[in-house]
């Protein structure tokens, strides 16, 4: 069905006097011609720290420009892909804006993929050079035959800060048919290789960033360097108050940038501001994130909702002085009023909710800085963003009426890497795109998302699509019948629940099937429950009934099929 939408964006009347209705996403060629411009402009200012140590803006465009090189005369060209599997370490930027130097597409892993993840995004992409931290080498090896890499360039922690061998883990001997390439060789050679900058337009793709589908593997969201850029504009007419002052803003980044979040705030809207960034190569060490937060002082942090829950509940959070913040973004997952309530407490700001996706470069909306109060709410579109909550029958939802979100504007995908009929349903016939999540518009123009289409779970801010996890554990022996569903979960907010039907004669257990999908998916993946059901509830034609599923885990005792326990 087509659908015109004539209607007013009748949230811009909400939007602070300097904040304009629209931006340019062509102010810019590229986001390699933007980044340039912020490493000349603050060549002298700190850039990146990192293990006590630091990069400079100059260094920043010395290195990459270096890797750019050394790319390029590897044979790689404009529009290849190129996958990145670092952890929040230096090295992760500096390879980043060199491989988007040489006019290559960067591919974001996550570091701790298992090698089945790994082996169907690399082959999904089209990768054939990979940098990655040498820890995930042996999950490389593993199903490196099976893929179409030529080319791997290994980094330790400390690369590209000079940091002294006590810092460096010993090379991990996987084993691999391929030649490595220590990432502080390729950046050695690439300083005496002649390098060619590459014109590259709005158009060309930037980044491949994969999320979970519903109907099967994970699809790489094509977004281009127009897409970026409008976001990094967007969000810095949003905020005037934040980046009116080029060159003074602290960022400490523990959410992980290889997630669309981190990957667009942390790294490309503070590095084009000018922002120093103190990069914290795992989160889940909390004494080491509240002793960066002491030194740093931050006036920018961002995070999930089981973030900041960690460091309000952390003994020594009162050791850190939030004097200078001026900006504590959440998003990923809803952040909890409870959790903004003390968080407002401790530093005298409140969370400031936003709301995106992988497939809109991250934001869409955001609050308005200064808000007195907790929203509860995802904010305001941002400018030049168009959205629209429709209907089952895609008729608009009028206001205070409940509608899928579906979104237009130029920070949108392209669509999703060499998938077409996915594309077909992601877009409505006047190209917005449904994001799958409900909303309600109130009538002082703030978002409220109010359900989940789709049967997405959000732990700690990821993505869990039940089918992955489903198509995992039905792989495991014994197995009849399985459905996943999402659980309320006060650490994560969600945390993932697996039903099972067991075949004739099987002896599974919770503990084996837990050990099962440990070693077939990522942590955060991972069922937190198992639970046995001698049938699954299903519709006349089949479907299995998550809706139902979901009253059985609150009712505690089964409606319709009985529980095994």
């Amino acid at each position: 069905m087509t659908t015109a939408f004539n209607h007013s964006r009748h949230w811009q009347q909400r939007y602070d006097a300097r904040v304009p209705t629209d931006i340019n996403p062509d102010a810019w060629p590229s986001v390699v011609a933007m980044a340039q411009e912020a490493m000349q402009r603050h060549a002298s200012r700190t850039a990146f720290r990192s293990f006590g140590r630091s990069l400079s803006y100059a260094d920043v465009d010395m290195q990459s420009c270096a890797f750019a090189a050394w790319l390029q005369h590897q044979g790689v060209i404009r529009g290849d892909r190129i996958a990145v599997m670092l952890p929040n370490i230096a090295a992760f930027p500096v390879a980043m804006f060199g491989i988007l130097r040489a006019g290559a597409a960067q591919v974001n892993v996550n570091p701790t993929y298992t090698a089945q993840e790994l082996e169907h995004q690399l082959n999904d992409a089209g990768v054939e050079t990979i940098v990655i931290v040498a820890s995930a080498l042996p999950t490389l090896a593993t199903i490196l035959d099976r893929t179409s890499i030529k080319k791997v360039i290994t980094v330790q922690p400390g690369d590209t800060l000079g940091t002294p061998a006590a810092l460096h883990d010993i090379y991990i001997q996987a084993a691999l048919d391929l030649p490595l390439t220590p990432f502080v060789v390729a950046l050695r050679e690439g300083e005496t290789l002649a390098f060619t900058p590459v014109e590259l337009m709005g158009d060309d793709l930037l980044f491949l960033q994969y999320t979970g589908g519903t109907t099967g593997p994970s699809k790489g969201a094509a977004l281009s360097h127009r897409n970026l850029i409008a976001n990094i504009l967007q969000a810095r007419a949003f905020l005037p108050d934040m980046f009116d002052t080029v060159g003074d803003n602290v960022v400490v980044t523990a959410l992980p940038l290889f997630h669309v979040f981190a990957l667009t705030i942390n790294l490309l809207i503070c590095f084009c501001a000018g922002a120093e960034n103190w990069l914290i190569p795992d989160a889940r060490n909390s004494d080491d994130l509240l002793d960066t937060l002491i030194k740093a002082r931050p006036t920018l942090l961002t995070g999930v909702n089981t973030l900041y829950g960690t460091l309000v509940r952390h003994p020594r959070i009162g050791e850190v002085d939030f004097s200078r913040l001026r900006l504590a973004i959440g998003g990923g997952a809803a952040v909890l009023p409870a959790t903004s309530m003390q968080w407002k407490t401790i530093t005298g700001q409140e969370i400031l909710e936003g709301y995106g996706l992988s497939e809109t470069s991250a934001i869409l909306c955001l609050n308005v800085m200064g808000r007195s109060n907790f929203s509860a709410a995802v904010g305001l579109p941002l400018p030049s963003t168009d959205i629209v909550l429709l209907k089952d029958d895609d008729q608009p939802a009028a206001l205070g009426e409940a509608g899928e979100i579906c979104a237009k504007g130029p920070q949108v995908m392209s669509g999703y890497w060499h998938k077409p009929i996915a594309n077909a349903n992601a877009f409505t016939a006047d190209g917005y795109f449904r994001t799958g999540d409900i909303g309600i518009f109130a009538a002082d123009g703030l978002l409220k998302i109010v359900d989940r289409k789709k049967d997405m779970i959000i732990v700690s801010g990821f993505n869990v699509y039940p089918n992955e996890v489903e198509v995992v554990v039905a792989s495991c022996s014994g197995v009849s019948e399985c459905a996943v569903i999402g659980m309320p979960d006060e650490r994560s907010g969600e945390s993932v629940c697996l039903y099972v039907v067991k075949a004739a004669n099987a002896t599974l257990d919770e503990a084996g099937l837990i050990e099962y999908c440990r070693a077939h998916l990522v942590a955060y993946k991972v069922p937190r429950q198992v639970r046995f059901l001698e049938a699954l509830p299903k519709s006349t034609v089949g479907k299995i009934l998550r809706r139902d599923l979901r009253a059985l885990a609150t009712s505690g005792s089964p409606t319709g099929p009985s529980m095994a326990v």
